[in-house]
């Protein structure tokens, strides 16, 4: 198995622990020449982090001529959860991409349930209010129990975020692209239900990943079914939601509430964080600097996952996260 990435004495203690004894694993990063392109012609698995990046030039066309050369078929297992920083125009045809679903769900699960809480309680205004000197001891507060938490993408995070919502006594709506779940749910349904959902539910979160169908999903119209006092939290990608859409929505219903883990214009390592509309300016938004799943031990923990999913393909078992490729752009 290769892997893109350097990875250091940790990350390669656990990939061995997971993958020793069924694959060799190799470290891209240490190869050149010939030998980079000899392992990528041989490897039934590739786990690549930012792949845009890791690959160079020519290690595409050593993909793309994998299949004349009669090489097995190729799992792309990524690092990340989410796959709308993929190439898939230049990912060759007959290769498998998965992501790493639910490599990060309890620690995000967890953030949701903070950002819910906060959100809920007032926390963060009445925090400031009593910096002025405000004391609003009779302003009420919302409780959670016996409300409804719609979750948008029930995958393992969204089954995470699911099991604190039902310990809080919520009940739960839950969307997937199947309509069915085995998992303890008040209603089940797919996208076609979205309206009457957002209609229901007191709590939404977005746990979907970020596709054609999902690209602006929740707009005007949508944030108008939900209701006055709803609190939306969304841990999966900014562009699911219309960000113009949204900062009108929170100005216009001060009920209403927004905890944003994810942003439409995220800064690289040493840039500035800026935005097109002053959300941090508006007392009924939380914000946190997409990190829900980073938690001491973060990268083993997601590595280790996205290894077991390797794992299971060498094995000849079922994996999870494969993706449609006609749900992404080229």
């Amino acid at each position: 198995m290769l892997v893109a990435f350097a990875a250091d004495g940790e990350s390669r203690a656990a990939l061995d622990e997971v993958l020793g004894d069924v694959a060799e694993v190799v470290y891209l990063p240490e190869l050149a020449g010939a030998r980079r392109a000899g392992a990528l012609r041989r490897a039934d698995a590739l786990l690549a982090w930012q792949i845009a990046t890791e690959l160079e030039h020519e290690d595409w066309d050593v993909l793309a001529s994998r299949r004349e050369a009669g090489a097995p078929e190729l799992f792309l297992q990524l690092f990340s959860a989410g796959l709308d920083h993929v190439p898939f125009g230049r990912v060759p045809a007959g290769v498998t991409v998965a992501g790493n679903v639910g490599g990060w769900a309890e620690p995000m699960a967890e953030h949701v349930l903070a950002m819910v809480l906060a959100l809920a309680k007032r926390l963060p205004a009445e925090h400031e209010e009593l910096r002025r000197g405000v004391f609003n001891e009779d302003v009420p507060t919302r409780e959670l129990r016996g409300r409804t938490c719609a979750v948008l993408g029930y995958g393992a995070i969204g089954r995470a975020v699911a099991a604190l919502a039902r310990a809080l006594g919520m009940r739960v709506y839950a969307v997937n692209t199947s309509g069915v779940t085995g998992e303890p749910v008040d209603f089940i349904g797919t996208l076609a239900a979205l309206e009457p959902v957002l209609r229901a539910a007191h709590v939404v979160v977005l746990t979907l990943p970020l596709t054609h169908a999902t690209r602006g999903l929740i707009g005007a119209r949508e944030l108008g079914w939900m209701r006055d006092d709803a609190i939306l939290v969304n841990v999966a990608r900014g562009a699911i939601v219309d960000e113009a859409a949204l900062y009108h929505h929170l100005r216009e219903h001060p009920r209403f509430a927004a905890g944003l883990d994810v942003w439409w214009d995220e800064p690289g390592a040493g840039e500035q964080f800026t935005l097109a509309h002053p959300f941090l300016d508006l007392p009924n938004v939380l914000g946190s600097p997409h990190n829900s799943g980073i938690v001491d031990g973060w990268f083993v923990l997601g590595l280790r996952r996205a290894a077991g999913n390797v794992r299971r393909r060498l094995l000849g078992e079922p994996v999870v996260g494969v993706a449609d490729r006609d749900d992404y752009p080229d």
